[in-house]
């Protein structure tokens, strides 16, 4: 990964534009250490299966919006569905007393490799720990299958938390 300087960014971000660098993780081996421990809170994980566009994009918009999140905004009604309904993707909705507190979306390319392709809380959820849990849940989630590797894309745009 190659950073320049923020007094640099002016010659390669045009104005009205945001610079942002993306970091690409990838695990080869199931974590070893604890997972954090579950929140004292009514926690339940449910698989979305073949979730409605209206549900997805709330999902997506809901923990997206404040990290300016948009790839899925910009996927048509037809592709995006494709995209939900491919047997290879899977979305689990975190929620606590019955209202939806985050999600995740995990994408199996094939039997060797799984990509987290979505993780994040709704704002009101945001700073409570259960982050931390939640994402161990995740994680856990994308080694069921036994891939080779696990990978997750990051950005500047993203959780100041999220790369660590």
């Amino acid at each position: 990964m190659v950073r320049r300087p923020d007094e640099q960014l002016g010659d390669i971000v045009p104005p009205g534009k945001l610079p942002v660098t993306v970091t690409h993780l990838e695990m080869t081996e199931r974590r070893s250490r604890a997972p954090h421990p579950v929140p004292a809170r009514k926690l339940v994980l449910l698989r979305a299966e073949r979730p409605t566009l209206s549900y997805y994009r709330y999902l997506y918009t809901g923990v997206g919006a404040p990290w300016l999140w948009t790839d899925r905004l910009k996927l048509g009604d037809e592709r995006l569905l494709q995209r939900l309904h491919d047997p290879r993707t899977e979305i689990y909705v975190l929620y606590e007393a019955g209202v939806p507190t985050g999600f995740t979306e995990l994408f199996r390319h094939d039997e060797r490799h799984t990509e987290l392709v979505y993780f994040g809380l709704m704002p009101e959820f945001v700073g409570q720990g259960i982050g931390r849990y939640f994402l161990d849940v995740a994680i856990d989630l994308a080694w069921h299958g036994r891939p080779a590797r696990v990978t997750v894309e990051t950005c500047t745009l993203d959780h100041p938390k999220a790369l660590a």
